[in-house]
C-alpha cells in the first residue's frame, strides 16, 4: 500500500508531536482506516516530505509523530506561470489540478470577454479558496512538496500590465507560431490560455501590442482544459524536465 501523502498547515520538524485536523483525522481514520503505528508522509510547502507516524487515535482526534525531514527537489526547472480563463464546471478543476501535476509553478485565473463565469467579489474569493485545495490535493498526489499559489481573479486587461520577466505568450488558435518552435526562455513562460470561446480578436491584439507572442498548439482547435495541459507538456518537454 501506497503510504498517504497529507498537507499540513503549520510548522513542521523532527520529534514534534501534534494532533490532526478534524477534517485530516476524518480522512486518516475513517476513510484510510489507518490506526496506531502506520506511517504517513506529510508537507508543509517547504520543500522538504515529513516521514511521521500515527502515535495515538482516539475517539475525536489523532495524534502524529514527526520522524525525519527529507529536502526533496521535485520541481520543474522550467518556471511556467499559468493564466488560465475561468471556464465553467469541473473544467476549470481539470485544468487547474492537471497544471499542478504537470509542474506549474504559479496560477492565476482570470476574466475574460468570451468567458461566461460572473461571480460577486465573495463568491470569487470561495472560488480561489476551493482551487487552492484542488491544488493541495493535486501535489498529495504528485508529490510535489511546494504548493503553487492561487492568486486572486483579476479582469484579463490587469494581467497585461504585470511585471513579469517570463516570456509572454499567448495561445491563438489562428497564429502561424506553434509552441513547438519557440527559442528556449531566459527565465520561463508566461502562458494565456482561453475560456471555452477562446479569446477575443481585441484581447488577442491587445496582449501583442503589451509584448505577447501569439502562438498555436497545432491544425486543431482544443479545448480549453486540453489546450492547458497540452501547453505544459510542450513546454515541460522542451525546456523543463519531461
Amino acid at each position: 500500500m501506497r503510504i498517504p501523502r497529507l498537507y499540513v498547515d503549520r510548522i513542521l520538524k523532527v520529534d514534534i508531536k501534534f494532533e490532526l485536523s478534524n477534517t485530516l483525522f476524518h480522512y486518516v481514520v475513517n476513510v484510510l482506516r489507518l490506526g496506531e503505528g502506520q506511517s504517513i508522509v506529510l508537507f508543509n510547502g517547504d520543500g522538504c516530505d515529513y516521514p511521521s507516524e500515527i502515535n495515538h487515535i482516539s475517539k475525536k482526534s489523532a495524534e502524529v509523530i514527526v520522524q525525519t525531514q527529507l529536502a526533496l527537489n521535485v520541481e520543474s526547472p522550467l518556471d511556467i506561470h499559468l493564466v488560465q480563463a475561468i471556464s465553467k464546471g469541473d473544467r476549470m478543476d481539470y485544468a487547474l489540478q492537471k497544471s499542478v501535476e504537470l509542474g506549474v509553478s504559479k496560477i492565476t485565473p482570470i476574466t475574460t470577454e468570451n468567458g461566461n463565469v460572473k461571480l460577486n467579489d465573495q463568491r470569487w474569493q470561495k472560488k480561489v479558496e476551493h482551487w487552492q485545495k484542488i491544488v493541495i490535493a493535486a501535489c498529495e498526489q504528485c508529490g510535489r512538496n511546494v504548493v503553487p499559489c492561487i492568486e486572486p481573479v483579476i479582469p484579463f486587461n490587469q494581467i497585461l500590465a504585470a511585471n513579469s520577466e517570463l516570456q509572454k505568450v499567448i495561445l491563438a488558435p489562428k497564429s502561424a507560431t506553434y509552441l513547438s518552435r519557440l527559442a528556449k526562455p531566459q527565465k520561463g513562460f508566461m502562458l494565456l490560455v482561453g475560456p471555452e470561446g477562446g479569446f477575443s480578436e481585441t484581447e488577442v491584439y491587445n496582449a501583442e501590442q503589451r509584448g505577447f507572442k501569439c502562438c498555436s498548439i497545432g491544425p486543431r482547435v482544443l479545448r480549453t482544459e486540453t489546450a492547458a495541459v497540452t501547453s505544459i507538456s510542450v513546454l515541460q518537454t522542451l525546456f523543463g524536465d519531461f
